[in-house]
Protein backbone atom coordinates (compact mmCIF):
# COMPACT_ATOMS: atom_id res chain seq x y z
CA UNK A 1 0.00 0.00 0.00
CA UNK A 2 2.84 2.39 0.87
CA UNK A 3 4.47 1.74 -2.53
CA UNK A 4 1.18 2.51 -4.28
CA UNK A 5 0.78 5.80 -2.37
CA UNK A 6 4.39 6.78 -3.16
CA UNK A 7 3.85 6.09 -6.86
CA UNK A 8 0.67 8.16 -6.92
CA UNK A 9 2.45 11.02 -5.17
CA UNK A 10 5.21 10.99 -7.77
CA UNK A 11 2.70 11.03 -10.61
CA UNK A 12 0.50 13.80 -9.18
CA UNK A 13 3.14 16.20 -7.84
CA UNK A 14 4.65 17.53 -11.12
CA UNK A 15 1.26 18.30 -12.63
CA UNK A 16 0.21 20.26 -9.55
CA UNK A 17 3.37 22.39 -9.85
CA UNK A 18 3.46 22.87 -13.61
CA UNK A 19 1.30 25.99 -13.58
CA UNK A 20 3.73 27.91 -11.36
CA UNK A 21 7.42 28.78 -11.69
CA UNK A 22 8.36 25.11 -11.53
CA UNK A 23 8.13 23.21 -14.81
CA UNK A 24 8.06 19.46 -14.15
CA UNK A 25 6.73 16.42 -15.96
CA UNK A 26 6.50 12.68 -15.67
CA UNK A 27 7.94 10.67 -18.54
CA UNK A 28 8.82 7.09 -19.26
CA UNK A 29 9.28 4.20 -21.63
CA UNK A 30 7.83 0.71 -21.74
CA UNK A 31 9.92 -1.68 -23.83
CA UNK A 32 9.06 -5.38 -23.79
CA UNK A 33 10.32 -8.21 -25.98
CA UNK A 34 9.79 -11.94 -26.27
CA UNK A 35 13.16 -13.56 -27.00
CA UNK A 36 14.48 -17.01 -27.77
CA UNK A 37 18.02 -17.15 -26.35
CA UNK A 38 20.43 -19.84 -27.59
CA UNK A 39 23.47 -20.56 -25.39
CA UNK A 40 24.85 -23.36 -27.59
CA UNK A 41 24.12 -26.29 -25.32
CA UNK A 42 20.54 -25.17 -24.57
CA UNK A 43 18.02 -22.48 -25.43
CA UNK A 44 15.18 -20.77 -23.58
CA UNK A 45 12.34 -18.29 -24.04
CA UNK A 46 12.31 -15.09 -22.00
CA UNK A 47 10.16 -11.99 -21.57
CA UNK A 48 12.45 -8.97 -21.15
CA UNK A 49 11.72 -5.48 -19.86
CA UNK A 50 14.71 -3.87 -21.65
CA UNK A 51 15.42 -1.01 -19.23
CA UNK A 52 11.83 0.26 -19.18
CA UNK A 53 11.76 3.38 -17.05
CA UNK A 54 9.75 5.99 -15.19
CA UNK A 55 11.05 9.45 -14.40
CA UNK A 56 10.37 12.97 -13.24
CA UNK A 57 12.28 15.92 -14.65
CA UNK A 58 11.96 19.68 -14.83
CA UNK A 59 13.48 23.07 -14.16
CA UNK A 60 12.92 26.05 -11.88
CA UNK A 61 13.91 29.56 -12.95
CA UNK A 62 15.63 31.29 -10.04
CA UNK A 63 16.66 34.48 -11.87
CA UNK A 64 16.79 35.83 -15.41
CA UNK A 65 18.79 33.33 -17.48
CA UNK A 66 19.52 31.04 -14.54
CA UNK A 67 17.61 27.89 -13.59
CA UNK A 68 17.78 24.80 -11.45
CA UNK A 69 17.37 21.55 -13.40
CA UNK A 70 16.51 18.20 -11.87
CA UNK A 71 15.74 14.62 -12.80
CA UNK A 72 14.90 11.41 -10.96
CA UNK A 73 14.75 8.37 -13.24
CA UNK A 74 14.26 4.72 -12.28
CA UNK A 75 14.23 1.46 -14.16
CA UNK A 76 11.00 -0.49 -13.75
CA UNK A 77 10.97 -4.22 -14.51
CA UNK A 78 7.59 -4.75 -16.11
CA UNK A 79 8.27 -8.44 -16.75
CA UNK A 80 8.79 -9.56 -13.14
CA UNK A 81 8.72 -6.47 -10.94
CA UNK A 82 12.19 -7.37 -9.67
CA UNK A 83 15.10 -5.19 -10.89
CA UNK A 84 17.94 -7.17 -9.31
CA UNK A 85 16.26 -7.10 -5.92
CA UNK A 86 14.81 -3.61 -6.27
CA UNK A 87 11.37 -2.40 -7.27
CA UNK A 88 12.84 0.82 -8.67
CA UNK A 89 16.47 0.70 -9.86
CA UNK A 90 18.08 4.14 -9.98
CA UNK A 91 19.15 5.51 -13.36
CA UNK A 92 20.21 9.11 -14.13
CA UNK A 93 19.21 11.11 -11.05
CA UNK A 94 20.69 14.54 -10.47
CA UNK A 95 20.26 18.22 -9.67
CA UNK A 96 22.08 21.02 -11.46
CA UNK A 97 22.27 24.68 -12.35
CA UNK A 98 22.06 25.94 -15.94
CA UNK A 99 22.73 29.32 -17.53
CA UNK A 100 24.70 31.08 -20.22
CA UNK A 101 27.89 29.53 -18.83
CA UNK A 102 26.61 26.00 -19.53
CA UNK A 103 25.42 23.48 -16.97
CA UNK A 104 26.81 21.92 -13.80
CA UNK A 105 25.15 18.81 -12.36
CA UNK A 106 25.79 16.47 -9.44
CA UNK A 107 24.34 13.05 -8.70
CA UNK A 108 24.22 9.79 -10.66
CA UNK A 109 24.58 10.05 -14.45
CA UNK A 110 25.92 8.43 -17.61
CA UNK A 111 29.59 9.26 -18.14
CA UNK A 112 30.53 11.72 -20.92
CA UNK A 113 32.24 8.78 -22.67
CA UNK A 114 29.06 6.73 -22.68
CA UNK A 115 27.00 9.68 -23.92
CA UNK A 116 29.54 10.35 -26.70
CA UNK A 117 28.51 7.12 -28.43
CA UNK A 118 25.26 8.90 -29.31
CA UNK A 119 22.93 6.83 -31.51
CA UNK A 120 25.64 4.65 -33.06
CA UNK A 121 24.33 1.70 -31.04
CA UNK A 122 21.06 0.82 -32.83
CA UNK A 123 20.15 -2.05 -30.46
CA UNK A 124 20.58 -0.25 -27.14
CA UNK A 125 19.06 -2.07 -24.13
CA UNK A 126 18.62 -5.26 -26.18
CA UNK A 127 20.86 -8.33 -26.44
CA UNK A 128 22.97 -6.52 -29.05
CA UNK A 129 23.73 -3.57 -26.75
CA UNK A 130 27.28 -2.30 -27.26
CA UNK A 131 28.00 -2.81 -23.56
CA UNK A 132 28.05 -6.60 -24.09
CA UNK A 133 31.40 -6.30 -25.90
CA UNK A 134 32.91 -2.88 -25.12
CA UNK A 135 34.05 -1.18 -21.92
CA UNK A 136 33.09 2.43 -21.24
CA UNK A 137 29.31 2.13 -20.92
CA UNK A 138 29.20 3.44 -17.35
CA UNK A 139 26.53 5.17 -15.29
CA UNK A 140 28.47 6.81 -12.47
CA UNK A 141 27.53 7.59 -8.89
CA UNK A 142 28.79 10.74 -7.11
CA UNK A 143 29.45 12.47 -10.42
CA UNK A 144 30.25 16.19 -10.69
CA UNK A 145 29.96 17.26 -14.32
CA UNK A 146 30.19 20.47 -16.36
CA UNK A 147 28.87 20.85 -19.92
CA UNK A 148 29.79 23.94 -21.90
CA UNK A 149 27.33 25.92 -24.04
CA UNK A 150 27.35 25.09 -27.77
CA UNK A 151 29.80 27.21 -29.77
CA UNK A 152 30.07 26.75 -33.55
CA UNK A 153 28.70 23.23 -33.19
CA UNK A 154 31.13 22.21 -30.41
CA UNK A 155 30.28 21.23 -26.85
CA UNK A 156 32.54 19.87 -24.13
CA UNK A 157 31.70 17.85 -21.03
CA UNK A 158 34.09 17.19 -18.18
CA UNK A 159 33.18 15.00 -15.20
CA UNK A 160 34.99 14.21 -11.97
CA UNK A 161 34.06 11.23 -9.83
CA UNK A 162 35.46 11.27 -6.28
CA UNK A 163 37.02 7.92 -5.41
CA UNK A 164 35.83 8.13 -1.81
CA UNK A 165 38.52 5.71 -0.71
CA UNK A 166 37.99 3.03 -3.36
CA UNK A 167 40.56 0.22 -3.52
CA UNK A 168 41.56 0.65 -7.18
CA UNK A 169 44.76 -1.41 -7.10
CA UNK A 170 43.07 -4.14 -5.04
CA UNK A 171 45.79 -4.27 -2.41
CA UNK A 172 43.28 -4.35 0.44
CA UNK A 173 43.76 -0.69 1.35
CA UNK A 174 41.78 2.41 0.42
CA UNK A 175 43.48 4.51 -2.25
CA UNK A 176 42.19 7.81 -0.89
CA UNK A 177 43.28 10.73 -3.06
CA UNK A 178 44.57 8.44 -5.79
CA UNK A 179 41.40 6.94 -7.21
CA UNK A 180 39.40 9.99 -8.28
CA UNK A 181 38.14 9.34 -11.80
CA UNK A 182 37.83 11.66 -14.80
CA UNK A 183 35.66 11.37 -17.90
CA UNK A 184 35.41 13.83 -20.79
CA UNK A 185 34.03 14.32 -24.27
CA UNK A 186 34.32 16.88 -27.05
CA UNK A 187 31.36 16.74 -29.45
CA UNK A 188 30.69 18.40 -32.80
CA UNK A 189 27.32 18.50 -34.55
CA UNK A 190 26.50 20.24 -37.82
CA UNK A 191 23.71 19.38 -40.24
CA UNK A 192 24.01 15.61 -40.86
CA UNK A 193 27.42 15.14 -39.20
CA UNK A 194 28.18 14.09 -35.63
CA UNK A 195 31.75 13.66 -34.34
CA UNK A 196 33.08 13.00 -30.85
CA UNK A 197 36.27 12.19 -29.00
CA UNK A 198 35.92 10.96 -25.44
CA UNK A 199 37.93 9.30 -22.72
CA UNK A 200 38.03 7.92 -19.20
CA UNK A 201 40.78 7.90 -16.60
CA UNK A 202 40.40 5.58 -13.60
CA UNK A 203 36.73 4.89 -14.38
CA UNK A 204 35.62 1.34 -13.52
CA UNK A 205 39.34 0.50 -13.23
CA UNK A 206 39.83 1.49 -16.89
CA UNK A 207 41.72 4.11 -18.91
CA UNK A 208 39.91 4.53 -22.22
CA UNK A 209 39.90 6.54 -25.45
CA UNK A 210 36.93 6.57 -27.85
CA UNK A 211 36.31 8.13 -31.29
CA UNK A 212 32.78 8.33 -32.70
CA UNK A 213 31.33 9.51 -36.03
CA UNK A 214 27.84 9.42 -37.53
CA UNK A 215 26.61 10.69 -40.87
CA UNK A 216 23.15 10.92 -42.41
CA UNK A 217 22.85 10.48 -46.20
CA UNK A 218 19.20 10.91 -47.18
CA UNK A 219 17.48 7.78 -45.83
CA UNK A 220 20.74 6.10 -44.76
CA UNK A 221 22.45 6.76 -41.42
CA UNK A 222 25.99 5.40 -40.92
CA UNK A 223 27.89 5.20 -37.64
CA UNK A 224 31.38 4.14 -36.59
CA UNK A 225 33.28 3.96 -33.30
CA UNK A 226 36.92 3.11 -32.55
CA UNK A 227 38.09 2.44 -29.01
CA UNK A 228 41.22 1.64 -27.02
CA UNK A 229 41.19 0.76 -23.32
CA UNK A 230 43.37 -0.87 -20.68
CA UNK A 231 42.78 -1.60 -17.02
CA UNK A 232 44.77 -0.34 -14.05
CA UNK A 233 46.05 -3.81 -13.20
CA UNK A 234 47.74 -4.56 -16.52
CA UNK A 235 45.47 -7.54 -17.21
CA UNK A 236 43.59 -5.98 -20.14
CA UNK A 237 44.73 -4.01 -23.19
CA UNK A 238 41.96 -3.84 -25.79
CA UNK A 239 41.32 -2.14 -29.11
CA UNK A 240 38.34 -2.50 -31.40
CA UNK A 241 35.77 -0.94 -33.69
CA UNK A 242 32.00 -0.79 -34.05
CA UNK A 243 29.95 0.08 -37.16
CA UNK A 244 26.22 0.50 -37.72
CA UNK A 245 23.78 1.38 -40.50
CA UNK A 246 20.07 2.26 -40.48
CA UNK A 247 17.99 2.67 -43.62
CA UNK A 248 14.47 4.14 -43.73
CA UNK A 249 12.36 2.36 -46.34
CA UNK A 250 9.54 4.84 -45.72
CA UNK A 251 8.14 6.88 -42.82
CA UNK A 252 7.25 3.72 -40.88
CA UNK A 253 9.88 1.04 -41.62
CA UNK A 254 13.58 1.19 -40.67
CA UNK A 255 16.10 -1.60 -41.35
CA UNK A 256 19.09 -1.82 -39.01
CA UNK A 257 22.42 -3.62 -38.82
CA UNK A 258 25.55 -3.32 -36.68
CA UNK A 259 28.80 -5.18 -36.04
CA UNK A 260 31.56 -4.74 -33.50
CA UNK A 261 34.81 -6.51 -32.66
CA UNK A 262 37.38 -5.89 -29.94
CA UNK A 263 40.60 -7.80 -29.15
CA UNK A 264 42.67 -8.03 -25.98
CA UNK A 265 46.43 -7.96 -26.67
CA UNK A 266 47.19 -9.39 -23.21
CA UNK A 267 45.41 -12.75 -23.46
CA UNK A 268 44.29 -12.84 -27.11
CA UNK A 269 40.62 -12.80 -26.14
CA UNK A 270 38.34 -11.40 -28.87
CA UNK A 271 34.68 -10.43 -28.61
CA UNK A 272 32.32 -9.87 -31.53
CA UNK A 273 28.72 -8.72 -31.72
CA UNK A 274 26.43 -8.77 -34.74
CA UNK A 275 22.80 -7.59 -34.82
CA UNK A 276 20.19 -7.32 -37.57
CA UNK A 277 16.69 -5.96 -37.17
CA UNK A 278 13.77 -3.84 -38.28
CA UNK A 279 11.46 -1.29 -36.66
CA UNK A 280 7.88 -0.56 -37.67
CA UNK A 281 6.47 2.74 -36.43
CA UNK A 282 2.85 2.50 -35.28
CA UNK A 283 2.61 6.08 -34.01
CA UNK A 284 4.88 8.98 -33.05
CA UNK A 285 5.93 7.36 -29.76
CA UNK A 286 5.17 3.70 -30.45
CA UNK A 287 6.93 1.04 -32.51
CA UNK A 288 7.17 -2.73 -32.88
CA UNK A 289 10.49 -4.36 -33.70
CA UNK A 290 12.20 -7.63 -34.53
CA UNK A 291 15.89 -8.50 -34.19
CA UNK A 292 18.57 -11.17 -34.34
CA UNK A 293 21.82 -10.94 -32.35
CA UNK A 294 24.92 -13.13 -32.23
CA UNK A 295 27.59 -12.45 -29.61
CA UNK A 296 30.85 -14.45 -29.64
CA UNK A 297 33.65 -14.52 -27.06
CA UNK A 298 36.80 -16.23 -28.40
CA UNK A 299 39.87 -17.11 -26.34
CA UNK A 300 43.14 -18.79 -27.32
CA UNK A 301 43.26 -22.56 -26.65
CA UNK A 302 39.56 -22.73 -25.71
CA UNK A 303 36.21 -23.15 -27.42
CA UNK A 304 34.24 -20.08 -28.47
CA UNK A 305 31.56 -18.92 -26.07
CA UNK A 306 28.64 -18.13 -28.38
CA UNK A 307 25.23 -16.62 -27.66
CA UNK A 308 22.40 -15.76 -30.04
CA UNK A 309 18.97 -14.23 -29.60
CA UNK A 310 15.93 -13.88 -31.83
CA UNK A 311 13.14 -11.64 -30.62
CA UNK A 312 10.14 -9.42 -31.26
CA UNK A 313 8.93 -6.56 -29.12
CA UNK A 314 7.17 -3.24 -28.69
CA UNK A 315 8.26 0.13 -27.33
CA UNK A 316 6.04 2.99 -26.17
CA UNK A 317 7.36 6.32 -24.90
CA UNK A 318 5.32 8.76 -22.84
Amino acid sequence: MRKLLLTLAILVTPYSLASGPIDGKVYGKANLSVVNQDFGSYDEWTLNSNASRLGLKGKTEISDGLEIVYQAEYEICIDSGDCKGQTFKQRNTFVGIKGGFGMVLVGKHDSPTKLAAGKVDLFNDLEGDIKNAFEGENRLSNIIAYTSPTMNGFTTTLAMIPGEGADVDQDGQDDTGLSDGLSYSVNYTKDSIYLAIAGDQDIDKQDLLRFVAQYQIDALKLGVMYQQNEDNLGTKDESGYFVSAAYKLDNNITLKAQYGAIEDDVDGDEEQTLSLGADYKLAKNTKVFAFYTNNTDSAIDSNDDEFSALGIGMEHKF
